[in-house]
């Protein structure tokens, strides 16, 4: 393969090649690959994760030890008690108690007590606030709509928030340099994991003026493509004010799409089922966003020239989501094609829903990585029936869909090794599963090719962007992974050992090297 300025020029056996300048010779067994896109991340949020490693603690006591531990190494909390402390990755399921936590909890410490603490849950659906958030926030109504309010016996805020209710606690704005701090650590790990391009599933308006900005002075070391974010707190119409933005400065940023999430998630209890919980019969989840809301919003931004990107992760939403493209399709007379709507997880999902994300043309957007954490509770929250239609990527593949896959972070790692090993095994990193080693309903597994064209070239038709990126075709931007090993032959136990030996933007090498260079 040549590069000349940026772009890939021939591919094609050495001998045939013409070039004048560095020649890399790789190492033995390397392989060079497309640029890896993780099409759902979460960029300022996983950075913002990286600072407190909340996931590390495995009881709410450990998890209450790390924020104390925070508050005490950082000067600027620990001589400033009124500075909001924030985190993201606290996740109950993996506590004995399998619980939420409480403001008390964090109270019990004396270091954390009278502080203001936010932080987030893993799956990124849950508010855990301390109690000094708590006083400074109240008073709470009964109820929220598209939310919970967690509550003692008493009938109180017990300082749990979920889905829409989190609005109801008031977050400081991150200023530029904070915003800063959090993405300079996350840009580090995707280049690291040969990530060349990343999808934005949760651009605020002050996040995407940050990225927007970077982008327009040519300070962005990595490909974003943004999703705007619709506010279901604030249902206005905004389409039309506010421009699709395409491919500025050498096309590394983009923000074309709208989001929507449509409903909670399963770890949380928040996907809105069609019947209740398994474990709760008393619950069947919500919907963050009312079909009323789709069915009045979704034409609108179809007819301004905006991408569709809906999250749906119970059988319901996935129900309601579904319907609410077919109606705006057929009204609209769109060609699927040329709108590239997303399904974005598309997690649960009954049989013949399935079948319609091809039949409609729909972009399925899941992330593999998901599953194998998923899989150790699931059954339990949602019984085995319904459990078969988790995650159902072979079924989807059947169905004609196309499918793009992402692994969420900070919800799950950034390293698509592990998503494509999830993928095509749906075990553990271990080898197991709830169904033994075969893999969690080892039929929905996809083959290397297709787990390998979802973090390339699909992500790239997802984001309008596969005239250039996604594959490794003469014309095309070269941007390029070299790794350890052939990801395409390796025995399946030795896929999580391969490296990343260098990744290149534009032909430019911005993680690690190029070794063996001859003049």
């Amino acid at each position: 393969m040549t590069v000349k300025d940026g772009f890939i020029s021939e591919v094609g056996k050495q001998d045939h090649l013409n070039y004048h300048r560095r020649v890399h010779y790789l190492p033995e067994g390397a392989t060079v690959l497309p640029g890896f896109s993780d099409s759902h991340t979460h960029l300022l949020h996983y950075g913002s994760s990286r600072l407190i490693p909340l996931e590390d603690g495995k009881t709410v006591e450990e998890t209450v030890a790390l924020v104390r531990d925070y508050i005490l190494s950082n000067p600027e909390f620990a001589h400033n008690k009124s500075k909001t402390v924030e985190g993201w990755g606290w996740n109950q399921m993996a506590w004995p108690t399998k619980s939420f936590p409480t403001a008390a909890d964090l109270d019990s410490d004396p270091v954390i007590r009278g502080r203001p603490v936010i932080l987030e849950s893993k799956d990124g659906h849950a508010f855990w606030v301390s109690g000094a958030t708590l006083d400074a926030n109240a008073p709470y109504p009964d109820s929220y709509p598209g939310g919970t309010i967690v509550k003692n016996s008493q009938g109180q805020a017990n300082g749990v928030f979920l889905d829409n209710a989190q609005a109801l606690i008031l977050r400081p704005q991150w200023t530029r340099k904070d915003m800063q701090t959090r993405f300079d650590i996350t840009v580090r790990d995707a280049l690291a994991n040969g990530l060349t391009s990343v999808h934005d599933m949760m651009l605020w308006p002050p996040w995407a003026d940050f990225f927007q900005s970077l982008g327009n002075s040519g300070a962005l070391p990595i490909r974003i493509r943004g999703a705007r974010y619709f506010d279901p707190d604030n249902p206005k119409y905004w389409g039309n004010t506010t421009a699709p933005v395409h491919n500025t400065n050498n096309d590394r940023y983009s923000a074309r799409s709208v989001k929507f999430v449509g409903d909670g998630a399963m770890r949380s209890g928040g996907a809105a089922m069609k019947e209740p919980y398994t474990d709760n019969n008393a619950d069947s989840g919500f919907m963050r966003v009312s079909e009323e809301m789709f069915h009045e919003f979704v034409p609108l931004f179809l007819r301004d020239g905006w991408q569709l990107i809906i999250h749906a992760i119970g059988d319901k939403a996935n129900r309601i989501v579904l319907d609410t493209f077919e109606e705006a399709l057929q009204g609209g007379g769109y060609d699927p094609a040329a709108i590239r709507p997303r399904l974005e997880h598309a997690q649960i999902m009954a049989q013949e829903d399935i079948q319609r994300i091809g039949s409609l043309g729909i972009i399925a957007s899941v992330q593999p990585s998901h599953v194998i954490s998923d899989m150790w509770f699931a059954e339990s929250r949602i019984g085995h029936a319904r459990a078969k239609g988790l995650y159902a990527f072979r079924s989807m593949l059947d169905s004609g869909a196309r499918m793009t896959l992402g692994s969420d972070f900070p919800v799950d790692s950034p390293n698509p090794f592990k998503t494509f090993y999830a993928a095509i095994t749906r075990t553990s990193v271990d080898g197991t599963s709830p169904h033994g080693d075969g893999g969690f309903f080892p039929a929905e597994k996809i083959s290397r090719l297709e787990a390998l064209r979802g973090l390339t070239i699909e992500p790239a038709y997802a984001s309008f962007t596969d005239h250039m990126l996604g594959s490794l075709e003469p014309g095309k931007r070269a941007d390029f992974v070299v790794i350890s090993q052939d990801i395409m032959q390796v025995p399946v136990r030795e896929l999580l050992k391969t490296k990343v030996l260098a990744t290149a933007l534009d032909g430019v090498v911005v993680y690690g090297s190029l070794p063996h260079q001859k003049s």
